[in-house]
């Protein structure tokens, strides 16, 4: 008799936790129904940047060891569109890159909130000293260089949330590319950060 009260008591304990995870279940489709209908009514639209400067301080690259050392200052703007949404940016990593190769360090700019129609502007020093550079590639920044022009790309990694009244999203992936246009009056011969000036401000590229 004992062992049957025994077992009415665990029957009751497992349709309690069958109960409370349907429940639990049911309100977490309710919230991903409503955090899609938010999403859909509001459709966000993703940040815009520009590519406003870049002074080219230092490109040094030696053929012996084929090592390439850069420095640059950019200067890149933000710009929320959105009437309703707000972004926070919690990670935001910038680099330079010549032809698909990564040729600085990444530089983390601090994390910010973007309200609606604001517009952030950051202006990083990004450092690549003795890049490993491949000989194909050291080839054609030489060539490059002796016609006088350089073409770099300035990339931004990151991670965003979009804001709505009290409601804040999960994180989504942020990338960016901005053309880098540089020229100068006349070749050098060999590359050399003295001489190239940048020529205009360029949108960028925006992935969410």
């Amino acid at each position: 008799m004992g062992k049957d009260c025994g077992n009415h008591g665990d029957d009751h304990l497992r349709n309690g936790c069958r109960r409370l995870l349907a429940v639990l279940l049911v309100l977490a489709f309710i919230v991903a129904i409503i955090t899609l209908i938010v999403y859909l009514v509001l459709r966000p639209t993703h940040p815009r940047f520009f590519l406003q400067d870049a002074s080219l301080r230092q490109l040094n690259l030696s053929n012996s060891s084929g090592l390439l050392s850069t420095s640059i200052q950019v200067t890149v703007a933000s710009r929320n569109p959105n009437d309703r949404v707000g972004v926070y940016y919690d990670r935001l990593d910038v680099y330079a890159s010549y032809k698909y190769q990564q040729i600085t360090v990444a530089a983390s700019l601090p994390a910010v909130y973007q309200g609606h129609g604001d517009v952030d502007v950051w202006s990083p020093v990004l450092d690549g000293p003795n890049v490993p550079f491949a000989p194909y590639l050291a080839s054609a920044i030489s060539q490059d260089c002796q016609a006088g022009y350089l073409i770099l790309q300035v990339k931004i990694d990151g991670r965003v949330r979009w804001k709505v009244g009290s409601w804040i999203s999960g994180h989504y992936h942020l990338f960016v590319t901005c053309p880098a246009f540089l020229v100068t009056s006349g070749g050098n011969g060999a590359p050399g950060a003295s001489g190239f000036k940048f020529q205009t401000t360029t949108y960028c590229h925006v992935e969410v």
